[in-house]
């Protein structure tokens, strides 16, 4: 059932870039040239898929991998956080899909709650990276330090919008530059000698992939309460949650998320902007070091705007929404990398064509 559960946690991040994939023929070395699959109905196999591996998991008293618990390397064999795990992973796939079928999502997100989501930093999912091999270390590692290049830098949107609200984040994310902060332009060339880098933490090479996380439970738990989902507590609650559980997770105290919480233009009750708004934006700030997590913020709830607020320089079209197939798709699998881009609105595999729950 583990297994299968980071085989769906895997679909469901294809699935999201792309849109049709190759699902139900997909994993079987008898078919070479497997068709793709409609996304919706991927989609809403793995909410049942999720399903089946929590009744599977319940009541399950031996540990993960029995007899190799070392292999466990995110949970280290505690199956209760597996389930969590999973109910967590279920409320992301309903509140993505909530705006376009709000019955299947109100089951899924309902059922997620009463398994028992995230409830603290203590269960987010995290995978380490071997320091000893470049292959498995951290890729930040391997793209900031190993490959000897210094041109990737924080973009300047994120940087000045958390100044702007005294985000205690801003020296745990960045480093100073000319006794401030400050990041790059989007689409010039930028190198770390001209705006604020990244902060040491994150570039070690055995530094920790995060692959789901409490505070993104407490945001769509958040966005749940303003769809008239029933999930308990409030929607700014949840709110305060969130913020406060990212900003201790970066090493921030309690008391630096009350004080930033406290701040009109944070808090929930006062910040200016629909709840997509609201929610968007620091949920987009929350998920640094998780940029397809941050990107999916954005072509959901469509905060912040890129295409107003920070287009980059020389772009050659709007933010956007989804991957091309991988080039070598069309070589080996033509016939149904034909019929998937037929499917896409449009008809043409380009990364503005909308997937099924893009707004």
């Amino acid at each position: 059932r583990i297994t299968d559960i980071l085989q769906v946690f895997a679909f469901d991040l294809l699935v999201n870039t792309y849109g049709n994939i190759p699902y139900s023929q997909a994993l079987n070395n008898t078919i070479p040239f497997p068709k793709y699959d409609d996304a919706k109905t991927v989609t809403l196999d793995l909410l049942h898929r999720l399903d089946t591996c929590i009744a599977g998991l319940s009541g399950t008293s031996a540990g993960a991998f029995v007899g190799s618990e070392g292999a466990d390397l995110i949970y280290g064999a505690d199956v209760s956080k597996w389930i969590k795990f999973a109910a967590t992973l279920q409320l992301k796939i309903g509140i993505r899909i909530a705006g376009v079928d709000a019955t299947d999502a109100s089951t899924a997100i309902t059922n997620a709650v009463k398994t028992g989501v995230f409830s603290s930093n203590a269960d987010n999912a995290s995978l380490p990276y071997d320091p000893s091999s470049p292959n498995n270390s951290n890729p930040i590692w391997n793209a900031l330090i190993l490959s000897g290049r210094h041109d990737f830098v924080p973009a300047d949107l994120l940087v000045k919008t958390m100044v702007k609200w005294n985000d205690p984040r801003v020296p745990l994310y960045f480093t100073m530059y000319n006794g401030g902060y400050s990041g790059g332009t989007p689409g010039l060339a930028n190198g770390w000698t001209k705006s604020s880098y990244f902060t040491p933490v994150i570039q070690t090479p055995d530094y920790p992939g995060v692959l789901l996380t409490y505070w993104q439970a407490e945001f769509w738990l958040a966005e749940a309460v303003e769809r008239g989902i029933s999930v308990g507590g409030t929607a700014q609650s949840h709110y305060n949650n969130a913020i406060t559980a990212s900003i201790e997770f970066w090493g921030g105290s309690a008391g630096d998320a009350a004080t930033y919480l406290a701040q009109p233009s944070v808090n929930y009750a006062t910040a200016t902007g629909p709840w997509q708004e609201k929610l968007g934006y620091q949920e987009w700030i929350a998920d640094y070091n998780m940029n397809w997590d941050s990107w999916t913020v954005i072509r959901r709830l469509g905060y912040p705007d890129i295409d107003v607020v920070s287009p980059p320089v020389g772009a050659k079209g709007n933010f956007p929404l989804r991957f091309t197939y991988p080039s070598n798709e069309s070589a080996s699998n033509s016939v149904n990398w034909k019929a998937a881009v037929t499917a896409l609105p449009g008809g043409q595999d380009v990364v503005s064509a909308k997937l099924f729950w893009e707004p």
